[in-house]
């Protein structure tokens, strides 16, 4: 066949399985993150953020040879992305082959958590996020951005003395290097993601769709992520409840604006949506309904508006959440599971939504290939009758045994046919 009859044979196997439909076999979604292709062709992951080419020559050899039913790109694990880190001295990341050598050089990168938003300053982010994001958040997740203390955002900018305010801030030499800085930083991600581009538009011609179009992310999962990271969210369920359920309501709004004029995503491609702060145990079912469920179904109302297909990205366990799950859209969405039992998450979610995921990642590396062909077939078994499945691993495909990753492939291939 044709590289293009290969894309859209790959292309309907997905979309049938995500509108509840039973394809020609399981289809295998290669993840993103896929570390195994780099390490396979003898690179690092210091290598691949500082050689973008080292990255795109591994990929292309993976999906050649192990022809998965999607392509990947390049950006997911910040592959050639190291200069621009550096150059805008980014804090809240460790990435491999970082000034420093902070983690080992074959390690993914590593998000630091760390509250962006003080205690004491609640009132200063909801009188006007604006100001609040530019003067206060920015430079702390970014060195280049410090500077930005300099500039009053309050001002009205209507009379001389405002107007002459802010040129003194621009006089000021370490605004002035932050602009310089900044111009840079732009050609260097301009270029970057030019490059992205294109290489995607690379691998779908060689009849590799790589369905990822966009993100999105949950209103409190931002909330805790980056405004006041795990342990003070925690603690502001009960101390700030009004406060938590503004911010999401208006990052909800925000979000969907997002969607609403983005550029990038194309009707039929996923949205994909990483839950990191949903699972069970972490909220009560309240808590849940409240600041994460409701506020979220806006973002996935406004992608399926597009008519893009929202990835829901569950992690850790999510047995517990899986009577909001049965509240999404029938045959419209992809919910990707991380720890839960899947006959279980299968059943539950028949004729509502796709299900994925589940692999564990870490048998490619300690599993025999035995161990890998038996897993493999009980998933199959779980979860393939009747369709609506699709076969990938619990989270980010971090390594493995060549002899395990070819018996995989063939495993799901042959053993997942209908």
């Amino acid at each position: 066949m044709s590289n293009q009859q290969n894309y859209d044979e790959r292309m309907k196997r997905i979309h049938d399985a995500v509108e509840l439909k039973t394809p020609d076999r399981v289809p295998f979604i290669d993840p993103m993150e896929n570390m195994f292709a780099y390490f396979d062709k003898g690179f690092s992951m210091a290598d691949v953020l500082y050689d973008v080419n080292k990255a795109k020559e591994a990929i292309k050899s993976y999906i050649n040879e192990f022809e998965p039913d999607t392509g990947h790109g390049l950006s997911a694990l910040l592959e050639g992305q190291g200069p621009m880190l550096e150059k805008s001295k980014c804090k809240m990341w460790r990435w491999a082959g970082m000034p420093g050598n902070i983690i080992p050089n074959d390690s993914i990168h590593q998000f630091n958590e760390y509250p962006l938003l003080e205690e004491e300053e609640f009132d200063e982010l909801l009188k006007s996020r604006g100001a609040f994001g530019m003067k206060k958040m920015l430079p702390r997740v970014w060195g280049i951005m410090e500077p930005a203390k300099y500039f009053n955002f309050d001002m009205p900018f209507v009379m001389k003395p405002e107007l002459n305010a802010f040129a003194f801030a621009f006089a000021n030499p370490h605004v002035q290097e932050m602009v310089n800085g900044l111009a840079e930083l732009a050609g260097m991600w301009g270029r970057y993601w030019g490059e992205v581009g294109a290489f995607k538009h690379e691998i779908e011609e060689m009849g590799y769709p790589i369905p990822w179009d966009t993100f999105a992310m949950v209103p409190f999962d931002f909330y805790s992520d980056y405004l006041r990271g795990t342990m003070a969210t925690s603690m502001d369920l009960y101390d700030r409840p009004d406060e938590i359920y503004e911010f999401v309501q208006q990052q909800a709004e925000l979000g969907v604006q997002a969607l609403k004029n983005d550029q990038w995503g194309r009707p039929g491609r996923f949205v994909e949506i990483f839950m990191h702060k949903g699972m069970d145990g972490f909220l009560s079912d309240e808590h849940y309904e409240k600041f994460y469920w409701r506020p979220f179904m806006k973002i996935i109302d406004a992608i399926l508006e597009k008519g893009m297909i929202p990835y829901l990205f569950t992690e850790g366990k999510y047995t517990s959440r899986l009577k909001f799950l049965k509240q999404l859209p029938k045959g419209k969405t992809l919910v990707h599971f991380e720890t839960v039992d899947m006959k279980v998450a299968k059943k539950e979610l028949e004729g509502i939504a796709c299900v994925t995921g589940n692999f564990p990642a870490i048998l490619m590396l300690n599993g025999t290939k035995q161990q890998v062909i038996d897993e493999v077939k009980r998933q199959l078994d779980a979860c393939a009758p009747g369709g609506a499945y699709i076969f990938s691993f619990d989270g980010s495909f971090v390594g493995g045994k060549r002899e395990n990753v070819e018996v995989l492939y063939e495993t799901v291939k042959t053993y997942g046919k209908y």
